[in-house]
């Protein structure tokens, strides 16, 4: 067998569904095998925007997303990528081409070392430099990337090696089972639970999987304890649940520090510390913390959990909740899911341009509750995590550990093409649309129908509100922008501009219906970024304190 069909054919045993890149020549064996297999591939514009999609199909599905370059300058295009996946804990293999290791004629041209330039970013970096490796490097590479926390593996294929023969034969893939929890731990924690006064969850992204929903929202339920979502947790108890303290939408005092400045002890639930900072909710070191989670915690100075039960999440909630006999009413987090409840769905002030609280109130209208959400990095992303209210998980994927901006379409893309029948919005600020929208064409080339909300206010806005914050001067933050809506209609998308008498819900309803690539541009009012997050929050006070 040629060493690049082994390569595929192993990558199939894999389960892999789809690869998505940009090939050179040193990728052409590869691209011959993939022709001649029932993989899917998806030729993006640019190899950043391969590696977001793989890295967005990694948290949808939890299988390892798979993107590929060519050498050199291909390969550096994925670099951000990779770092996306790897801190937001997205499971992911990156595949680079190489000059041939032997007789390579072209000596230095193209050539970094890649394998070094990928070790610091992602779990193991390898390069293939013999066929008959190539079963057990991707076999170790999948199960590096699946391991708990998931993660980014990068592998390198040179091209004399694709093009070798072998007689190297696929390797079986087999399933690791997570252990169930210590039932030691599990009581300690249940004893320690006992005897709080005010405990409180705090949900993160690793728990942002289905078979938690279900055994976490049962768990609240069961015991009346109440839970806070990380923004990339935001989904995994549905905000309809009366335990639900819906979630945290920035690295600075909110809403939600009402309920949290109250605990005595905090359960965390596959919680990172890269995604929310503990010093956000135990800056005085005064909060016990049980951490639950498929593997131990990293050590920082706010957050030395007194107890860990670390094994299958599932198992590990089931047999807590078993432990804890009695529901107990707790009237602080009553009062602050009232308080926050009011403030979420305050009716936001009509203008044009909109505001942003009533933007996120349109785009709630429209969406069902299975419906997704991507969202790229700006400001407007604040505004979603913290008034956005989200019933299912991973139906608003978003980033906010590597926070890059760049990857909104890439992701609403992803999230269309694995779920054709759901309404799929990608919202991007107009910077981080520029960063990647090329790839409106790779929508239309395969009719995956994304519909784009672009919020316009031509300048760098969370910046902005940064620069106005620290009382700098407004400098060098303000650009120009295309006409969005002919941009959209230029590569063959439909193009809408919201304008002063428009209702957007019905803007984006008229968009769905289309049932194609939409782009629409919409203004936005940024005016009260300052007023929120700089003169609100700072002055907040918690009527039931």
């Amino acid at each position: 067998m040629k060493a690049s069909d082994l390569f595929v054919a192993q990558l199939k045993e894999e389960g892999v569904e789809y690869i998505f890149g940009l090939p050179g020549e040193e990728n052409l064996d590869f691209l011959e095998s993939l022709r001649n297999s029932n993989i899917k591939l998806i030729i993006t514009r640019h190899e950043q925007a391969a590696a977001f999609m793989a890295a967005a199909y990694g948290r949808l599905t939890g299988k390892p997303g798979v993107c590929f370059s060519t050498l050199g300058p291909g390969a550096t295009n994925l670099v951000t990528g990779v770092a996306q996946a790897q801190l937001t804990g997205a499971p992911f293999i990156s595949i680079s081409g190489q000059k041939a290791l032997i007789d390579n004629w072209q000596a230095r041209f193209q050539l970094v070392d890649v394998v070094r330039m990928m070790e610091p970013l992602c779990k193991k970096a390898v390069s293939i430099t013999d066929p008959g490796m190539i079963p057990t490097v991707i076999r170790n590479a999948f199960k590096h990337a699946e391991a708990e926390r998931p993660g980014a593996v990068h592998i390198e294929l040179p091209e004399d090696v694709a093009g070798e023969e072998t007689d190297a034969v696929v390797q079986k893939r087999s399933e690791i089972k997570i252990p169930r929890p210590d039932p030691e731990a599990v009581k300690m924690a249940a004893s320690m639970i006992h005897e709080a006064k005010t405990p409180l969850i705090i949900v993160s992204s690793g728990a942002n999987r289905k078979a938690v929903t279900e055994e976490l929202e049962y768990f609240a339920r069961k015991t009346g304890i109440y839970l806070v979502h990380t923004q990339m947790g935001k989904g995994v108890v549905p905000d309809d649940c009366p335990y639900s303290l819906f979630a945290t939408g920035i690295h600075a005092r909110d809403y939600i520090n009402c309920g949290i400045d109250g605990a005595d002890l905090i359960i965390t639930v596959g919680y990172d510390i890269v995604e929310y900072p503990p010093y956000l909710w135990n800056e005085q070191l005064d909060k016990k913390i049980i951490n639950i989670d498929f593997v131990d915690s990293v050590p920082d100075r706010y957050f030395n959990p007194t107890i860990e039960i670390i094994g299958d999440i599932v198992s590990s909630i089931r047999e807590l909740a078993a432990n804890i006999p009695e529901k107990r009413e707790f009237p602080i987090f009553e009062h602050t899911r009232s308080f926050i409840e009011e403030k979420i769905s305050a009716p936001a002030r009509k203008s044009y341009p909109p505001l942003p609280q009533a933007v996120v109130q349109n785009v709630r209208k429209v969406l069902g509750r299975d419906d997704i959400i991507t969202l790229d990095n700006g400001i407007y992303k604040l505004w979603f995590s913290r008034l956005y209210k989200t019933y299912a998980p991973n139906t608003v994927l978003l980033d906010n550990a590597l926070a890059t901006m760049g990857a909104g379409l890439s992701s609403g893309i992803t999230a269309k093409l694995l779920h054709p029948e759901r309404r799929v919005l990608a919202i991007c600020g107009d910077g981080g649309f520029m960063m990647n929208c090329q790839e409106l064409e790779t929508a239309i080339r395969h009719g995956i129908s994304v519909v784009v909300l672009i919020l316009n206010d031509n300048a760098f806005g969370f910046i902005k509100w940064k620069q106005k914050k620290r009382h700098f001067e407004d400098f060098a933050l303000d650009y120009g922008n295309p006409d969005f809506s002919l941009f959209a209609k230029s590569f063959g998308a439909a193009g809408i501009k919201v304008k002063e008498d428009d209702d957007l819900a019905e803007v984006l309803e008229k968009a769905f219906a289309m049932n194609k690539v939409v782009v629409i541009e919409c203004p936005i009012d940024y005016s009260v970024n300052y007023e929120t997050f700089s003169i609100e929050l700072r002055n907040l006070t918690c009527k039931f304190e």
